[in-house]
């Protein structure tokens, strides 16, 4: 159903060698059109998500309606904040069944042992979107400490700790699975170094703690080593890190990382390590890949709770996921419109949310992004 493509678009600045932007990664995209309704319309489902969720995703829909973008969404509050929304749970993953696309914020997770499982995760695993896609770039009109962060983060979104297979083996003894399957590593492997062919990238990182999971994640490892081999005489240059030293080496190099592979908690970890050297979880974007269905979301998953209803959220990573939605569509130009225009208010650096040092609300950015288009 999908083909690879890569994105004309330019990235804001840098190498023009790399046509990659932070919104632009060179996903599949849609090679027979999903099915329109009337008037080339696109049917998309919308789960605005817990928290933060609703405002942000109310930004972009009305971004997409000052510029009529042709969406129509079939949108669904879901919310993960009791056990009691599993019904709308359900008709929510029917609709994206049906429709193949869509957009989500995040659902919470109770830690409670009463609690339900993962909502977020439980779409990843019956969807099969394997791969998690997250991109950490510098902004130019949003310095940190690090001005040449640069990387994409490929998550293995299916398995590993996530698999929920835990069970009290004795009163005070828990006993947690970790399935790794050769399979699955493959297939995650193969997808971060076509990945890098894609986009002009030139090293694959192998992210993993294979010293102490010998088997688990040295089933991952071996499995990463095997396949770099094939990549090599197309000059895709392969190295490997065990994940605490990974998370050292991004808080003082990042700049040697390019693109990134790991099981699914590490994935966790670095995605959040990722937001931070760029400016925090209000600018990442991020989607999850599979065969047929695609969700995008905003790369650093919270909730963000303690500032819902506030209008004090930063929408961007949620407009920018949005767009990489766009292109997945085949929108291209419409997704460029979006981007250059969030680009440009944030290197104005004129209105700017409390998380970029300004006390601009989400409504004020969300306008201010309407005025560049």
């Amino acid at each position: 159903m999908f083909r690879n493509a890569l994105s004309a678009v330019a990235r804001p600045t840098l190498q023009q060698s790399r046509t990659i932007t932070t919104l632009s990664a060179g996903f599949p995209k849609v090679t027979q059109r999903l099915p329109t309704k009337y008037g080339g319309v696109y049917t998309v489902t919308l789960i605005p998500g817990d928290g933060i969720g609703g405002e942000i995703t109310d930004s972009v829909k009305e971004i997409f309606e000052h510029v009529n973008a042709p969406i129509e969404w079939e949108q669904y509050d879901v919310s993960g904040v009791s056990s009691a929304g599993e019904d709308l749970f359900k008709q929510a993953m029917e609709s994206l069944k049906r429709n193949r696309v869509g957009l989500k914020g995040i659902l919470f997770t109770p830690i409670s042992q009463t609690g339900h499982i993962s909502w977020n995760v439980a779409m990843r695993q019956q969807l099969d979107i394997y791969a998690s896609v997250v991109m950490c770039k510098s902004l130019p009109g949003f310095p940190t400490r690090h001005s040449n962060v640069d990387f994409a983060i490929i998550r293995e979104n299916t398995e590993g700790e996530y698999s929920g297979l835990e069970h009290q083996s004795y009163p005070g003894v828990v006993e947690s699975l970790k399935v790794s399957t050769r399979a699955k590593a493959e297939r995650i492997t193969r997808f971060a170094f076509d990945f890098a062919l894609k986009n002009n990238r030139k090293k694959v990182t192998c992210v993993h703690k294979a010293n102490i999971m010998k088997l688990g994640d040295g089933l991952f490892l071996n499995t990463f080593r095997r396949i770099a081999e094939e990549y090599k005489s197309l000059g895709i240059v392969s190295n490997d890190m065990i994940i605490d030293n990974t998370s050292m080496q991004l808080v003082a190099k990042p700049g040697q990382f390019d693109v990134m592979v790991m099981p699914n908690l590490y994935g966790a970890i670095i995605s959040n390590i990722g937001a931070a050297l760029v400016g925090g979880p209000g600018i990442v974007p991020g989607c999850n890949i599979g065969r047929d269905y695609a969700l995008f979301e905003p790369g650093c998953r919270h909730v963000a709770s303690d500032i819902m209803g506030t209008n004090r959220a930063n929408p961007t990573a949620m407009v920018l996921s949005a767009t990489m939605m766009l292109r997945h569509l085949g929108l291209d130009s419409i997704a460029n419109s979006i981007a250059s225009a969030t680009f440009d208010v944030i290197n104005a650096g004129e209105v700017r949310t409390a998380d970029m040092g300004g006390a601009a609300t989400t409504s004020e950015f969300t306008n201010a992004i309407i005025k560049k288009l």
